[in-house]
Parts: structure tokens; C-alpha cells; sequence
């Protein structure tokens, strides 16, 4: 044990000696949260709460366009402009303002579109009708001709819109004018029996969809921006200690340190477990900072403040366990390179890789097939899934049980190997 605490108070002083490499630690990790999840929260409002204005160009002027305009409206997420300077729009400078980029898209309802599908439901009602008896009765109108040409609604759309949006916005207009055929069809029915029963027409949806949420003491576990990415930017955050720590084990070794070490009577292990110990004490710095900032700060600087939900002691377990993972890498590195220049570059690189792959960045399903097979053998993708079971998901310590095992045994195989490459390297 006393060479263990020595071993630790030997790391502690070579940290001591770095406390801008220290500071940049802790620094960076929380600039980084801070910054991505600003960003996000912000895209987040953007396209929750914030009405998008889009222009429309009603060359129409009946049932269909008033309909579309009333839903648009009333949707909450646009802002419908219609005129400018007191005048309506038309096409050409609508076209042109999208295209400019002032706006995110325009509507172009077509002229007579509302009669033409009136008249060319109609004219289907009246084929179908001509098939019963009931079409005896019905009395003669004068014939009006319109035409029942299929007519284009028009969208245009700001080059740099997302194509989710475009889908999104393309489903809901569709949306809207199959309701009105659907009322239109019902209208012509009616009229062609004689009855007047439009009035009991409803345009509401029979089948609705209702999310169920999961539920901790009464209220509902909605994640925002803030659960998801102090998390995901404090594995980072831990797995970025392998460069401090790779540089310090390659300095040990080109200064002739660890030769010293070795002819003391400590054992490999020792040198190892106190690396471990010091560097598993930082780790928990890391989460413990990220923590306070997401609780105290975020809700000073306007965003959603870090809701625990109880879940403190189980995402300290998950820290811990990440820490290892961590360290273990950090020590594998530091004993297989030769030189700061090789461990350096690469220990950076290879965190941003795993962080890539393990779901930091971008959300593992939305990555293609292989990718998220690939995902799977991340360490930082075992970390944060086991994050999200504990704030997320509500789960139990037997819950995050496997992803705790898997990055245990990440930090065993790490180590070990290390160990065995060292004592070959030194009895050849």
C-alpha cells in the first residue's frame, strides 16, 4: 500500500508541474458542453417554439387556399406572409426571395384549384351514381365547364433547407388537401342524394397519436438538450486524459524515469495501479465539474438545467467504470509508443474516432447499418448508453450491469497487455 501511495504522490507531482495541461482538462470539456449544447438548444427552440416565416402566393382564392392558410396558421410553427408593401405576392418574387435565401420556402397554389376539384369530384360522383337507380331522381343541373385538369401546387424551397424539412412540410400540405377531397367527396354525395348533411361533416382524425412517456415520481421524463450532451461530452472529456497520460509514461521512459523505478523493488504493476488511481481521481473531477455546471450554471445562461432524477450515486458508478475504460487505454498507449510525437497525434485522433463511433456526435441509429454494428465495440458507446439507462431510462445497477462489465474488462485487457508487452520488450 505504501508503494502505491508513493506512486500516486509521484504522478500528482508531474501533474503539478503541467497545471496549464491540467487547467485545458477541465477547461476544455466544459467549453465544449457548453457550446454544443447552446447550439443544439437553440436548433432545438428553432424548430420546437420559433415560427418559421414562409410565403404563400393564392392564385386560387377559394376553399383550398383558405383552408391550407387557416391550417398554416394555426399549426404554431409557421408564419404565413401573404403580401408585401400592401400588395400580394406573386410567383416571381416569391421564387426569388427563397431562392435569395430571405426565406425558407414558398407556396404556389394554382388559379381555379378549388373548382376544378369540385368539379372533378363531381364528375366522379356522378359516374358512380349513374350505376344505381337512385340517379333517376336525381334532378338535372345546367352543365358549368371547368377544368379538370390535375393542377401542381407549387413549393419552393430555400437551397439550404434540410430535406427533413422539406418532407415534413410536403406531408402536412398533403395532409391538408386530402381532407378537403375527402370533405369534397362527401359534399357531392350529399348534394346528389338531396340531402343536406354537409354540416355533420368532421374533418378530425379518427385514429390520433398519443406519446406515453416514462414517468419517475409523477413526472414525465422528457429529455432535452442538456441530458443528452453533458453525458456524451464528459466521456469525452475523460477519454481525452490518454494524451496527458500516454505523454507522461513515453516521458518516463525517453528520460530514463521508469529504469530507475524498475531498479527499486516495485513491480510494474505498482507503476500501473498508481497511474490508475491518479488519473481515475481526475476523471471523477471531470463528472463532478460537468455535473454542477449542467445543475448550477446552464439555467443562468438559458438552458435546461441538468435533471438528475436521483440518479447521482448510479451515474457515478457509470463515471467510474468509464474512467477506467479510459485509463487502461491511456496506459496501453503510452506503453506501445516510443515517442511523444507518435503518442500524442494519435491519442488524439483515436478519442475523436471513438467518440465518432461510439454516438458523441451523431446518434448511433442514425448512422448507416455497418456503422452502428461497429458502434458497438466503443467503448465511449458502452459509457453512454449506460448514461442514458441510469438518466434517461430510469434503469437499476443491474440494469447497467453489462455496459459496466464490458468497460472493466476493456481497463483488464488494456492493462494486461501492457504488462506482458513490457516485460517481453525488456527480456529481449
Amino acid at each position: 500500500m505504501y508503494k502505491l501511495l508513493m506512486s500516486v504522490n509521484k504522478e500528482i507531482l508531474l501533474l503539478r508541474r503541467d497545471l496549464g495541461g491540467l487547467i485545458i482538462l477541465f477547461i476544455m470539456p466544459l467549453v465544449l458542453v457548453i457550446t454544443i449544447t447552446l447550439i443544439q438548444d437553440s436548433t432545438f427552440k428553432t424548430a420546437t417554439e420559433t415560427k418559421i416565416p414562409i410565403l404563400l402566393v393564392d392564385n386560387d382564392k377559394g376553399e383550398i387556399s383558405g383552408t391550407v392558410l387557416k391550417s398554416l396558421g394555426e399549426s404554431g410553427s409557421f408564419k404565413v406572409i401573404t403580401q408585401f408593401g400592401g400588395k400580394p405576392l406573386n410567383e416571381e418574387v416569391a421564387r426569388d426571395k427563397v431562392f435569395d435565401g430571405e426565406y425558407q420556402m414558398a407556396i404556389i397554389i394554382p388559379a381555379d384549384l378549388s373548382a376544378g376539384l369540385k368539379a372533378k369530384v363531381d364528375e366522379n360522383v356522378n359516374s358512380i351514381l349513374e350505376g344505381f337507380s337512385a340517379t333517376d331522381s336525381v334532378a338535372a343541373k345546367p352543365e358549368v365547364i371547368i377544368d379538370t385538369a390535375p393542377k401542381e401546387v407549387r413549393l419552393y424551397f430555400d437551397p439550404a433547407s434540410q430535406t427533413a424539412f422539406k418532407n415534413a412540410v410536403k406531408s402536412t400540405i398533403d395532409k391538408m388537401i386530402s381532407q378537403i377531397e375527402t370533405k369534397s367527396i362527401y359534399t357531392a354525395f350529399t348534394e346528389q342524394m338531396g340531402e343536406e348533411t354537409t354540416a355533420a361533416f368532421k374533418q378530425e382524425s379518427y385514429i390520433s397519436f398519443k406519446e406515453i412517456v416514462p414517468m419517475f415520481e409523477n413526472k414525465a421524463m422528457v429529455p432535452n438538450s442538456t441530458q443528452h450532451n453533458v453525458p456524451a461530452w464528459t466521456l469525452f472529456a475523460m477519454f481525452f486524459i490518454v494524451v496527458p497520460l500516454s505523454i507522461n509514461i513515453v516521458k518516463e521512459k525517453n528520460q530514463g524515469t521508469q529504469v530507475r523505478l524498475r531498479t527499486n523493488p516495485v513491480s510494474y504493476f505498482t507503476v500501473i495501479a498508481g497511474k490508475t488511481v491518479t488519473y481515475l481521481i481526475i476523471c471523477m473531477l471531470q463528472f463532478f465539474l460537468m455535473v454542477a455546471v449542467g445543475i448550477y450554471l446552464f439555467p443562468h445562461i438559458g438552458l435546461p438545467p441538468l435533471d438528475l432524477n436521483g440518479a447521482f450515486l448510479l451515474m457515478s458508478v457509470v463515471a467510474l467504470f468509464s474512467g477506467f475504460a479510459a485509463v487502461g487505454f491511456g496506459i496501453l498507449l503510452g506503453t506501445f509508443a516510443k515517442t511523444q510525437e507518435q503518442s500524442a497525434p494519435f491519442g488524439a485522433t483515436s478519442v475523436v474516432i471513438l467518440a465518432a463511433m461510439g454516438g458523441v456526435w451523431v446518434p448511433v441509429f442514425a448512422m448507416p447499418k455497418i456503422m452502428q454494428y461497429i458502434a458497438k465495440a466503443s467503448p465511449m458507446n458502452w459509457g453512454l448508453e449506460a448514461f442514458y439507462d441510469v438518466l434517461l431510462r430510469n434503469n437499476t445497477l443491474a440494469g447497467i450491469l453489462p455496459q459496466i462489465a464490458l468497460l472493466f474488462l476493456f481497463f483488464v485487457a488494456m492493462v494486461a497487455i501492457s504488462i506482458v508487452y513490457d516485460e517481453k520488450k525488456r527480456a529481449v
